[in-house]
């Protein structure tokens, strides 16, 4: 893939992208739908059921945002031919099972793009493919598949930044203009270690208390504004020794500007009766805190109980 890109089934130079989807749920969903809007080639990639219902009706959008419309996509329930790049956006707890859609052997020169929650995954994908292709990202916005096809897009944002030190830069580039083009404000960070704790520190304490609590974002900081502090700061320091950020004020100044009603995924799993990604997220970040010698006690409570709960 380079600035001038040639797809995967066309000898000319040109700017349209053959891209699969692996879980076109809220976020691969919307990406998937942005993407086909857009001129690209989409290959969704789900179980039987949910790729017959996208074969036949699409990809429905509701978008404050980008507005409401249908993109038709391909689907199969496997990846069966060389593309451009797949995009992986399943729940970390699902991605073993997940990956047996994409054989590395159909990939070609594709980019792997993973965005899932927690930092761990892009070791576990570059045991698997090509580590030079494996371009971790992370996005801001809610988004929800509120049934299979139907996706309501709920942030007044989305934001990605993409990122992947083996990397070429020029294929992170070429993609980075393909979705920033689409609609999602796109940007290449050359960190991937800064990217992805930038986005950690926002993410567990966020997850973890409204998980926790079973409200939303605004009643948290509100009513429990101490501990989400207090998790806000220990965050921040196992961040600043993985070489991440750390910026608590900064943080916390974040959660105050997301609207009240703002749920985390991890919440909203909670709510369906699905399982939880804790330990991509509570459990990793507890892992790199013992890794450091960072005491993290708020995140042990929290995690715990939530273990404790069930989930």
């Amino acid at each position: 893939m380079t600035a001038n890109l040639t797809t995967a089934n066309d000898t000319t130079p040109n700017d349209r992208l053959t891209v699969a989807v692996l879980g076109p749920g809220g976020i691969g969903g919307l990406l998937a739908a942005l993407l086909s809007r857009a001129g690209h080639r989409v290959i969704c990639l789900a179980g039987d059921e949910t790729a017959r219902t996208l074969r036949t009706t699409g990809i429905h959008v509701r978008s404050g945002l980008f507005g409401e419309f249908t993109a038709e996509v391909e689907a199969d329930t496997e990846l069966r031919e060389p593309v451009d790049a797949c995009l992986i956006a399943v729940k970390a707890t699902a991605l073993d099972a997940a990956l047996t859609r994409v054989p590395p052997t159909a990939l070609g020169d594709a980019l792997i793009v993973p965005f899932l929650n927690g930092v761990e995954h892009p070791q576990t994908l570059r045991t698997r493919y090509r580590p030079d292709r494996v371009a971790p990202a992370v996005i801001r916005a809610e988004s929800t598949r509120v049934a299979p096809g139907e996706i309501g897009h709920a942030s007044p944002f989305a934001e990605i930044d993409l990122t992947g030190d083996p990397v070429p830069h020029g294929h992170l580039d070429a993609l980075a203009h393909a979705l920033d083009a689409a609609g999602p404000t796109t940007r290449v960070l050359d960190d991937e270690t800064a990217t992805l704790w930038a986005k950690m520190s926002f993410l567990a304490p966020f997850a973890l208390l409204t998980t926790h609590h079973a409200l939303p974002l605004g009643e948290v900081r509100t009513r429990h504004r101490e501990e989400l502090t207090s998790l806000v700061e220990e965050t921040a320091a196992v961040s600043r020794a993985c070489g991440g950020p750390a910026d608590p004020t900064q943080a916390l100044a974040r959660y105050d500007a997301f609207p009240p009603s703002t749920k985390s995924s991890m919440q909203r799993d909670a709510e369906a009766g699905r399982p939880l990604e804790l330990d991509a997220i509570g459990g990793a970040l507890l892992r790199a805190a013992e890794q450091h010698g960072v005491p993290a006690p708020v995140t042990a409570r929290l995690v715990q109980k939530l273990r404790t709960a069930g989930h």
